[in-house]
């Protein structure tokens, strides 16, 4: 064998055989689980796999036998949403299983949630919030108010008091002015909700009501615009809340935000 001066094989990359990841074996373990007629696959008499062949599961996916292989023993750095939605949908995964694969992915779920449309779901909310003993309302992905409690009602009298009133949190804020006198310290409450609803809202920004909600808003509302063109993106976090009631004067509270475990894309927000 001809040789090369400094090359030796101690030097030569090794290669790396292929590791299986969590999400790999998260994805095999439900394939091997999953029998073939509950997807409308026939078994056959001669069928050794357990649960679904990897083959099976790609075409059901959309994708390749080799890339599914691929993410199945980790030799892929990154899958797509999309991918991740295909195998999710094909492996016919619960609503825990798919937010646990995507977390296994490290890439957010893009689906929309499905939020207040569910009537039992919005009873629900409704006794719970209606049990708390301070001022407490729900808000969906799209910072629509779904419920609230009589609390809250007196509290925000132009906002969830009305009965015709915009039930949306920013476009109270923003297209409402008497927002601007109730809010203590508003252009810095306003800027600090822009950030956090860019944050909350990143998964559904091209979902045609997030879009025409920030389109209306960036129209409507020069200080919107303002600031959802700084890019600033902020977790919603609670802290102090002071407001300038028109009967009890300027009163203070302590905001926690919640994040109901059956109403995914909810958040319960409570005033103490």
């Amino acid at each position: 064998m001809v040789g090369y001066p400094g090359i030796t094989a101690a030097s030569l990359p090794r290669m790396r055989l292929p590791q299986t990841t969590s999400l790999g074996e998260f994805i095999r373990a439900r394939r091997e689980r999953l029998r073939p007629e509950q997807v409308g696959l026939t078994r056959g008499f001669r069928r050794r796999a357990k649960g679904l062949r990897r083959e099976e599961l790609a075409g059901l996916s959309g994708i390749s036998p080799t890339w599914l292989t691929w993410i199945e023993q980790g030799r892929t750095e990154s899958v797509s949403a999309g991918t991740v939605t295909r195998i999710a949908r094909a492996l016919l995964l619960s609503r825990a299983e798919r937010s646990y694969i995507f977390e296994l992915a490290g890439i957010r779920d893009p689906e929309k949630p499905i939020l207040a449309s569910d009537p039992h779901l919005r009873e629900l909310l409704k006794k719970t919030v209606s049990t708390i003993q301070a001022a407490a309302y729900v808000l969906d992905y799209a910072w629509n108010a779904v419920v609230w409690n009589r609390r809250a009602a007196r509290l925000f009298t132009e906002w969830l008091g009305n009965p015709s009133g915009e039930r949306n949190l920013l476009h109270y804020m923003f297209l409402n002015p008497e927002a601007r006198g109730f809010i203590v310290d508003w252009p810095a409450r306003g800027q600090r909700l822009v950030s956090e609803f860019r944050r909350d809202c990143s998964t559904f920004l091209d979902s045609p009501e997030i879009a025409n909600q920030v389109e209306k808003l960036r129209r409507e509302s020069p200080e919107f615009e303002s600031f959802w063109s700084t890019q600033n993106v902020l977790e919603r976090e609670g802290g102090e809340r002071s407001f300038l009631h028109p009967q009890d004067g300027r009163i203070c509270f302590r905001q926690v935000t919640l994040s109901p475990a059956l109403a995914p894309g909810m958040k319960l927000i409570i005033l103490l």
